[in-house]
């Protein structure tokens, strides 16, 4: 759970060639209505919850957060943990520890990072298809299932839940070790208020935190 978290957020390139002749239309057009109202947006606002579950389907582990966007700038916050990106840096603070890592952001290292989740990531890096209608979180959405293009990831499906109103809403993530992700995306606020100094990592706010810069 905290690797995902860590800017794998949802397992969701490098050697990475379109395949559009493997996409169906219908999926293209779902997903391209998403990606079009999400890049309409000066900002937004979500709350989530992201299940770990075992091979059995079985639920091991919940964590619930927030998530904050402002075109590429994103902020994670979770209970003990944060993730905060000004599309330069990455800052992953740990309360328990209270040390904040410091990294490069480096978006062909990402899977699906959040930011990419609301955005048009799939046309590059994922075949898709469209599988049908759903109940999630009490609404009617369009299922579309996702594929990596490059083999080598250690994820073999992603699923994305997308409402009538073109907003995601849930889905579920499939590692090849058996692992099962499932997210859940509720209180969308578009355009939200959300100032410019919540995407970068202020020591001053955080008495006595330990920097391990790893740029």
């Amino acid at each position: 759970m905290k690797k995902l978290l860590g800017l794998s957020l949802v397992a969701l390139v490098s050697i990475i060639q379109p395949a559009f002749a493997q996409n169906d239309a219908k999926a293209k057009g779902i997903l391209d209505a998403m990606s079009k109202k999400m890049n309409g947006l000066n900002s937004l606002k979500t709350n989530f919850a992201l299940k770990l579950a075992g091979s059995n389907g079985k639920v091991k582990e919940t964590k619930k957060g927030t998530f904050y966007m402002k075109g590429p700038k994103y902020r994670v916050t979770l209970a003990g943990q944060e993730i905060i990106c000004d599309n330069k840096t990455v800052w992953t603070y740990t309360k328990d520890a209270n040390e904040v890592q410091v990294s490069n952001f480096d978006p062909n290292a990402q899977t699906i990072s959040p930011a990419k989740l609301f955005t048009n990531f799939y046309d590059k890096e994922y075949n898709y298809k469209y599988a049908g209608t759903r109940k999630v979180n009490g609404k009617d959405c369009n299922i579309i299932e996702l594929s990596p293009v490059n083999k080598s990831k250690g994820f073999s499906k992603v699923e994305l839940a997308i409402d009538k109103s073109n907003t995601i809403v849930g889905g579920n993530i499939w590692e090849k070790n058996g692992n099962q992700y499932q997210y859940e995306v509720s209180g969308f606020t578009p355009n939200a208020p959300v100032a410019d100094n919540m995407f970068t990592f202020d020591a001053k706010k955080y008495p006595g935190v330990e920097v391990v810069d790893l740029r």
